[in-house]
């Protein structure tokens, strides 16, 4: 099976709405993530396998030249094969080309290795208040 990846690719709101749910561990909630996407991202990433969505990620930009990757989620069938690392590395190509010079990455301690070892993200300090 091939599994392809689109920068700014097209999708229906029902479909990211249960992946993201899914993979964040809640109840689908009928998101117009079209309507987010478009006021806040420089752009995205959809992987899919036999025209099924089985990946994400979204970059949000500053407006400048920092970028910020967020809401990443393989399907969970799909999980260990790759498509996360090929996901983010669609995402890099993609804000590099909107012109950003900096991408930006908050994740949990499990995620470490995925984001550093196989993404190539280094660590840095930040902050975080929560609101």
């Amino acid at each position: 099976m091939t599994t392809t990846y689109g920068w700014r690719a097209d999708f229906a709101n029902a479909d990211l709405d249960t992946l993201h749910a899914a993979g964040f561990g809640y109840a689908a909630q009928g998101l117009d993530w079209r309507s987010r996407l478009d006021r806040h991202s420089v752009g995205w990433v959809c992987a899919r396998r036999e025209g099924t969505l089985i990946g994400f990620v979204n970059v949000v930009g500053d407006g400048g030249v920092h970028a910020f990757l967020v809401d990443t989620v393989v399907a969970e069938q799909a999980r260990g094969h790759g498509v996360g690392t090929a996901l983010v590395a669609a995402a890099v190509t993609g804000a590099r080309a909107a012109g950003c010079q900096w991408l930006h990455v908050d994740y949990e301690p499990h995620l470490t290795a995925f984001y550093q070892e196989a993404c190539g993200f280094r660590e840095t300090t930040a902050g975080l208040v929560a609101l």
